[in-house]
C-alpha cells in the first residue's frame, strides 16, 4: 500500500481559544502565546522533508503555516475546505453565553444530531464529508510522500473519529491542543492514527491550558 502520511497541525493559540469563545469560521488572530507555538512549529519541522504545506484560509492557520513556510522555505497552498466548522449565532461566545441567549439551540445542539445545523451555521454531516474529503484529496494527490496540513481542531476531531471509528455522539477521549503535530496514515481509502497531540516542541508556559471543554 503507497500510503501517504499527513501531519496535521491545529493553528497556535487565540485569544478566543483562552477566554473559550467559539471561533468557527470568525477570522480571528493568533495571540501572543500563539505567535510563539507558531515558530516552535517551524523549528520543529524544519529538518522533516515533507512535500508539501496546505493551510485552511482563515489567519489563525494561515500565519502559523507561514511560521513554518518561514523554515522550511515550501510554498503555502491554501484550501477553505480546511475550515473550522460554522457555528452562525453561537460564534463569539462562551458556552455560558450560548446557553443563556439561544438555550433552545443549545439544547438540539448538545444532543449531537449530525444533521442540525445552528443557525447560520453547518451540520455536523456536512461539515465532515467536507473536511475529510479535502483531507483525502491532498493525500491522494501526494501518495507516498509526507504532507503537512494546518487546520483547526475540528478538522482533527474528524480525523480522530474516522480513524477510531468513533460516532459523532460518543466523546472524544483525548483533547484537542493548540500547536500541537498529530500524523495519519491514509492509503485505499482508510485514516490511521500514528500520533496524537504531541507539543513536545514547546515549553511549558507555551502550551495552552484547558481545564474544561476547549472552544473550538
Amino acid at each position: 500500500m503507497n500510503e501517504t502520511t499527513l501531519i496535521v497541525i491545529r493553528h497556535g493559540e487565540t485569544e478566543w481559544n483562552r477566554e473559550k469563545r467559539m471561533q468557527g469560521t470568525t477570522d480571528t488572530q493568533l495571540s501572543d502565546i500563539g505567535l510563539v507555538q507558531a515558530k516552535a512549529l517551524g523549528r520543529r519541522l524544519a529538518p522533516r522533508k515533507f512535500g508539501a504545506l496546505y493551510s485552511s484560509d482563515l489567519s489563525r492557520a494561515r500565519d502559523t503555516a507561514r511560521a513554518i513556510v518561514e523554515q522550511s522555505g515550501h510554498e503555502l497552498m491554501i484550501d477553505a475546505r480546511l475550515q473550522e466548522r460554522r457555528f452562525g449565532i453561537f460564534e463569539g461566545l462562551t458556552a455560558a453565553e450560548i446557553v443563556t441567549r439561544y438555550p433552545e439551540e443549545h439544547a438540539r445542539f448538545a444532543s449531537r444530531d449530525p444533521d442540525y445545523e445552528v443557525p447560520g451555521g453547518e451540520c455536523a454531516r456536512k461539515f465532515t464529508l467536507r473536511c475529510l474529503g479535502c483531507l483525502a484529496e491532498i493525500a491522494d494527490r501526494h501518495r507516498g510522500e509526507e504532507v503537512v496540513v494546518v487546520t483547526h481542531g475540528l478538522v482533527l476531531d474528524s480525523l480522530y473519529r474516522v480513524a477510531h471509528q468513533l460516532d459523532h455522539g460518543a466523546p472524544r477521549p483525548v483533547p484537542l491542543i493548540n500547536a500541537s503535530v498529530n500524523l495519519f496514515g491514509y492509503g485505499s481509502g482508510s485514516w490511521r492514527m500514528e500520533l496524537w497531540g504531541d507539543v513536545s516542541h514547546l515549553a511549558a508556559e507555551e502550551v495552552t491550558q484547558y481545564r474544561g471543554v476547549a472552544a473550538n
